[in-house]
Parts: C-alpha cells; structure tokens; sequence
C-alpha cells in the first residue's frame, strides 16, 4: 500500500556532496514521523536528520552544518543534502516514515523503511 524508495547514493570523494531521495507512493493519510537513518558496517543504525513536531528539523552532531533535510509535498519526496562529505559518512542510509492509512473506516498506523542506498566516501 505504501513504498518508500530511495535514490542518490553512490560512490564520492571526501568534500563532495550527494544528494539523496526518498519518494513516496500509496494512499498516506497522515504523517507522524519523517527522517533518515544511517548505518554503518559493525555500527547500530542511528538517526541522522528528521523533522520535529514542530516543523523545524533536528540533525545529528555529526552531520550539523553539513547535511540539509527537506521535502517537495508536491512529489511526496524527502531529501538529504550531504554536503563536505567525509568518510565516516559512509553508511547505508534509509528513508523512514510513520504513517496513518485508511483500512476501511478504520485508521492504520506503521512504521515504512525505504530499501535503503549506500553511501561511500574514499579517496
């Protein structure tokens, strides 16, 4: 019913920038949490950016001031602008929503990952 697929990962030089999406496809009817995750070989998955409850968006430490997170409603797409990329920011990033779906009269609420892309940033 509902997908999230990722796109923009791939292979860059420490410094550069990639940007990576997550679009959207089913029936959403409300949307209580939006972010990205990463993880990274022999690491648990962490939270990189997400939006709050009150709109504004929350970065992890490691990524404050170089990672951006945004949306265009209008394509129902999520991104993550990563921008002076280093190469502990090589990591399997995921896309994760909790949303509402109608199951007939009722509400429906889940937790959907994207596929998931990688990220790699070696000289």
């Amino acid at each position: 019913q509902v997908q999230l697929v990722e796109s923009g990962g791939g292979l860059v030089q420490p410094g550069g920038s990639l940007r990576l999406s997550c679009a959207a496809s089913g029936s959403i009817f409300s949307i209580d949490f939006l972010g990205w995750y990463r993880q990274a070989p022999g690491k648990q998955r962490e939270l990189v950016a997400a939006f709050t409850s009150d709109g504004s968006t929350n970065l992890a430490d490691s990524v404050k001031g170089r990672f951006t997170i945004s949306t265009d409603n209008a394509k129902n797409t999520m991104y993550l602008q990563m921008n002076s990329l280093k190469p502990e920011d090589t990591a399997v990033y995921y896309c994760n929503a909790f949303v509402s779906t109608m199951d007939g009269r009722a509400r429906k609420y889940t937790t959907y990952w994207g596929q998931g892309t990688q990220v790699t940033v070696s000289s």
